[in-house]
């Protein structure tokens, strides 16, 4: 096999690496789709980048390599840049991240989710953006500055979207207006996820770019994600507090008559809510709402059509962002549009814990948005090296028959690792108490006290990390980290430079499986050497859980697996692959809950994970870390 039948650029292909080289290039050329699993190791960036340029390059076809993580952007251009050298190749690429990110305008960082988009269009419609005036001509094409801002970036190119905003903040041009100029006449375009599988967005930003989505070639990384990152997009949901703020917004620009539906809305909404007991306030009480019965109730409280009133409000909203930039009035014109949706594959609920109350209209089927952008692409390739079991993503996204399911096996050495399962506690809800998170407690007090390094514990919730936390505290003999659900990037990669400095002594880091360490970070070497994950994270098992269960079971006959129980082992061996990262890696990997070695739980486990039940786990411990007594 030559490096240069597949754009590898590095000097040695890998066995497991070789594979999937060649698995990639003959799916392409049969025009088909892949879902990759591929532990961490084998180079899947590089091992669908490769050869996906090449048939690319070849055929007249696009590459859209779309991730939820900025990280994995830089990857991807130092990738093409690797292989842009080695073969002496001429190609464009752009990489897109969100349009507010990309903005040069004081302030946009404030907006909150959708009203950045208004904001804009308002600047460019009013001409107002100096930014947009010096990047595009009234007729679509690039300025005389922009041309030659884009050749010196094809010149230097590909670059990361920090260099192409740096550039245009001195320049004074948009960056997203000219990253979608770039666009067209890039042979690959790294975006975000929302770029690509929002039907809306996505028609947007083929349009802006001049693509089409049957010449598409599009990689999905980290692609465990998507069943839920897809349900977020299409979900839209309408808060007592958007409804607040867009009284007093209506209040301060003298809108009467919006102040009047704003409240007819909020009524319905308390009316739904005037059958919830009183009792336990701290418990969040949830009910199923009809969407013709909210409309009806919302046409009898306002005295409107429901038609006319979204109509009027959008038209309310518009006026007020002349004013103010932003509105909340708009927030709410959005979600009673989306409401009209249809039923199928959604569900609609009420929630209310104390005195705020949340109406949202909820996705549920995943396949009902990614099933015709799949079917419509050239092909999709979705890879992560969690993606087990392959038949669950298969069926969730609505691939096609003939998709190709490909696992592939971990290429670090079995001795480097040592992989547990410890059956003595739970955290099982029915199980909880004092005495259970004590012996927990205990348990990882032995370990971590004993482990020759750092070490991660990743729990179900921050509710149960901090209840298990006061009994550990007093235990553990090293220094401790404790990730906040709220901390900004700055101060995670703060507390993650301070914990790596610890890698000689040890400390422990405490997070949650759904937090940012459990997935988003990278320890290779000598600064990770345990890792631990306490207990299953499954879903609160409200309405929406409930209503996912019984919709896959009547689908495939699989709710409790596709609804409940495997997505929560997905998020329990992302938390566990934080450990080995690199081939000199070595370290230990423990689940701590009886329910591991429960069949529909332990059928998860990769096989060649080699993994072991015991009890003995310091022993086992310390033969690995070769500790004497």
């Amino acid at each position: 096999m030559e490096g240069a039948d597949f754009l590898f650029p590095f000097e040695k292909i890998r066995d497991e690496q070789s594979s999937m080289l060649e698995d990639v290039a003959r799916c392409l050329k049969e025009k088909k789709h892949m879902l990759i699993h591929a532990p961490t190791g084998i180079g899947k960036t590089v091992a669908t980048l490769g050869p996906a340029l090449k048939f690319a390059l070849e055929r007249g076809k696009t590459i859209f390599f779309i991730t939820p993580r900025h990280t994995q952007h830089r990857i991807v251009i130092d990738t093409l840049k690797l292989i842009k050298e080695k073969y002496d190749l001429e190609f464009t690429a752009v990489d897109f991240i969100g349009k507010q990110w990309m903005c040069s305008m004081p302030g946009v960082e404030n907006f909150v989710s959708g009203q950045f988009q208004e904001f804009c269009r308002k600047q460019v419609q009013s001409r107002r953006c100096e930014f947009y005036l010096n990047t595009k001509k009234s007729e679509g094409t690039g300025t005389v500055k922009a041309e030659k801002v884009m050749r010196d970036l094809e010149r230097m190119g590909p670059c990361h979207s920090d260099k192409i905003i740096e550039i245009c903040k001195e320049e004074k041009l948009c960056a997203y207006e000219l990253s979608a100029l770039l666009g067209k006449k890039s042979k690959v375009i790294i975006a975000d996820y929302f770029h690509i599988l929002h039907p809306t967005i996505r028609q947007h930003f083929f349009n802006r770019n001049e693509k089409h989505l049957a010449n598409a070639i599009i990689i999905i990384d980290e692609g465990h994600n998507l069943p839920g990152r897809v349900r977020d997009l299409m979900t839209s949901k309408l808060s007592s507090f958007v409804l607040s703020a867009a009284l007093k917004e209506a209040e301060k620009f003298d809108y009467k008559e919006t102040c009047a539906i704003i409240k007819g809305v909020k009524d319905v909404l308390d009316g739904f809510c005037d059958t919830f007991e009183e009792k336990d306030e701290e418990k969040t009480k949830e009910k199923m709402i009809d969407k013709k019965t909210f409309i009806a109730n919302v046409e009898a409280e306002t005295s409107s059509d429901y038609e006319q009133l979204i109509a009027d409000l959008e038209f309310i909203a518009d006026d007020i962002r002349e004013q103010k930039e932003r509105s909340f009035v708009g927030i709410i014109a959005t979600f009673l549009e989306n409401w009209k949706g249809d039923d199928f594959g959604f569900v609609r609920i009420l929630q209310k814990r104390k005195d705020k109350v949340e109406l949202s209209y909820r996705c549920l089927d995943p396949s009902l948005i990614t099933a015709a952008m799949i079917n419509e692409s050239y092909s999709t390739i979705a890879m992560s090296g969690t993606l087990e079991p392959l038949d669950m993503y298969n069926d969730l996204l609505g691939f096609p028959e003939n998709t190709e399911l490909k696992p592939y096996k971990s290429p670090f050495k079995v001795e480097n690792r040592l992989a547990m399962v410890i059956p003595k506690t739970t955290t099982k809800y029915n199980e909880r108490s004092p005495e259970m998170f004590n012996e927990i407690a205990a348990i990882l007090a032995d370990i971590t006290n004993l482990v020759p390094g750092n070490s991660a514990l990743f729990f179900p919730s921050y509710f149960l990390r901090d209840k298990i936390y006061e009994y550990f505290l007093n235990r553990c003999k090293k220094t401790t980290f404790l990730e906040e659900p709220e901390m900004t990037k700055r101060e995670k990669q703060e507390m993650l430079e301070k914990y790596k400095e610890y890698a000689d002594t040890g400390a422990v880091l405490l997070g949650a499986v759904s937090g940012s360490f459990a997935e988003g970070i990278d320890l290779p070497g000598d600064f990770l050497k345990c890792v631990v994950v306490v207990g299953i994270p499954l879903s609160v098992p409200d309405l929406e859980t409930n209503k996912l269960i019984s919709y896959y079971d009547e689908k495939f006959k699989k709710g409790w697996d596709y609804g409940y129980s495997l997505p929560a082992m997905s998020r329990c061996l992302q938390g566990a692959g934080r450990c080995i990262r690199t081939e000199t890696d070595k370290g230990v990997i423990i689940f701590l809950d009886r329910r591991f070695t429960w069949g529909n739980y332990h059928k998860v486990f990769p096989k060649d994970m080699n993994l072991k039940i015991t009890q003995l786990y310091v022993d086992r411990i310390k033969e690995f870390f070769e500790i004497s007594d």
